[in-house]
């Protein structure tokens, strides 16, 4: 079988063309160039041009062919663009997903495919499997065996017919199995640090990044305190119901759904004469709800349940974004990880978000599943029921959930295996879909 490596220079994707190679397969190697404006990074202006010469040296050490591809059009319009819209309306994309869905197993597939590859590999940590349905392969993505590295998050965007041609050669290691057979090949990649930040972009200032194309304007930070949550009718509404318990109605789904947009709260200034020469000054009017807490640079560059950048201080316990309002270019923070506008309990994703890796098990209106779900990389897998309606598909949480960010991801999984045991069982990634609020 000719397959297609994409090879990044990382130890990763340089391990998967070993093992292929040593299957038998007549292996091929391409870098993809998807980025080379440095605006905002923070690893230097040659950073693709080093990965390019690892990923050149392990080509040359595996014998080989290596071949470069520059795909960074593709990615500024499919990739980059996107996340520039999302920003500006407050929302906050992934753009790995995005990189995986539109660039890796599309673009780059496309050029792979049309140099004679019948697939295409890569680094990531998890699985893949086949079963025979009606008289068709169905194509299945596993976790991967490393639960600390497990990658399946990133393809939750992947189609069958994206998965037909995909290769994931590592899934079944851990990372220290992946470095030590590395180091035993005497790979030049064996001790390179994981590359880390956006997908082919690097680590970045992001506001800085994102300041290509949004302007940075200063604005208010504002604190909410506890009390504002008492007298807030939707919040009581969602507790009350949440005491309740289910089954919901679709109109209490989308109750507690609907996240507090702070619309009611405003900032009253008043003026004072101050010291021995009566000076006019202006303060900020205080009443136990909320109180101006500082300055930032632009509400959009913000993200529920950021702590960093807010260079706020004055408080015993750190600060964290509950919401963001970028009409009005306002921050609202809260003080501590249990702050009440930190969690809600459920949210929507919209009919056109909605995105089935498996269309054989998907839900029609009134149906519900009970799923597995996390909201971001990394995130433990969290207990849910999925339940669809005309209007979208609702999750629903078992217990409240920390910092759920319109824009990001919520990708679903079930047992891969219902048979096996509790304890050592593995999971099947169904679907996903881009949370709306």
């Amino acid at each position: 079988m000719k397959i297609c490596v994409g090879l990044s220079g990382g130890v990763d994707s340089s391990v998967a063309a070993l093992l292929l190679k040593r299957q038998g397969h007549d292996v091929f190697a391409m870098f993809m160039q998807n980025w080379n404006d440095v605006t905002g990074t923070l690893h230097g202006d040659c950073e693709w041009e080093e990965e390019k010469f690892v990923a050149e040296m392990v080509a040359r050490k595996l014998e080989i062919p290596f071949y470069f591809v520059d795909l960074s059009g593709e990615y500024r319009k499919r990739v980059v663009d996107y996340m520039f819209d999302e920003y500006s309306k407050g929302r906050t994309p992934n753009p790995d997903v995005l990189c995986n869905r539109e660039i890796k197993f599309d673009a780059f597939l496309n050029v792979a495919r049309r140099m004679g590859a019948d697939m295409v590999a890569t680094g990531h940590y998890c699985r893949k499997a086949e079963i025979q349905r009606d008289g068709g392969t169905v194509y299945r993505i596993l976790e991967g065996s490393d639960p600390g590295k497990d990658q399946s998050y990133f393809l939750c965007q992947l189609t069958q017919k994206q998965l037909s041609r995909a290769l994931f050669p590592i899934g079944d290691l851990r990372k220290a199995e992946v470095r030590a057979l590395a180091h035993e090949a005497d790979l030049p990649s064996a001790d390179k640090k994981d590359s880390q930040g956006i997908c082919f972009v690097g680590k970045v200032d992001l506001p800085v990044f994102l300041q290509q194309k949004l302007k940075a304007v200063e604005g208010d930070a504002v604190e909410i305190l506890p009390a504002y949550y008492d007298g807030n009718r939707l919040f009581a509404e969602q507790r009350r119901l949440l005491q309740r318990g289910g089954p919901f109605s679709q109109e209490e789904l989308s109750l507690l759904a609907s996240p507090l947009d702070y619309s009611d709260v405003e900032l009253v200034t008043e003026t004072y004469r101050s010291g021995r020469h009566h000076t006019k000054k202006t303060r900020y009017v205080r009443n136990g709800l909320w109180e101006h807490a500082g300055k930032h640079g632009g509400a959009q560059f913000f993200t529920n349940g950021q702590r960093k950048g807010l260079a706020i201080g004055g408080h015993k316990d750190p600060l964290f974004v509950v919401s963001t309002d970028v009409d009005r270019n306002i921050v609202f923070v809260g003080e501590g990880e249990n702050h009440p506008g930190l969690y809600r309990s459920c949210l929507r994703v919209a009919p056109s978000e909605i995105h089935w890796i498996r269309p054989d098990l998907a839900l029609a209106p009134g149906e519900e599943m009970r799923v597995m779900v996390r909201i971001r990389y990394r995130q433990p897998l969290q207990a849910a029921t999925l339940l669809m309606y005309e209007d979208g598909l609702y999750i629903l949480f078992d217990a409240p959930q920390r910092s759920i960010t319109a824009g990001q991801f919520a990708a679903w999984y079930v047992p891969a295996f219902p048979e096996a045991p509790a304890m050592s069982q593995e999971y099947e990634m169904l679907g996903s879909g881009v949370i709306e609020k």
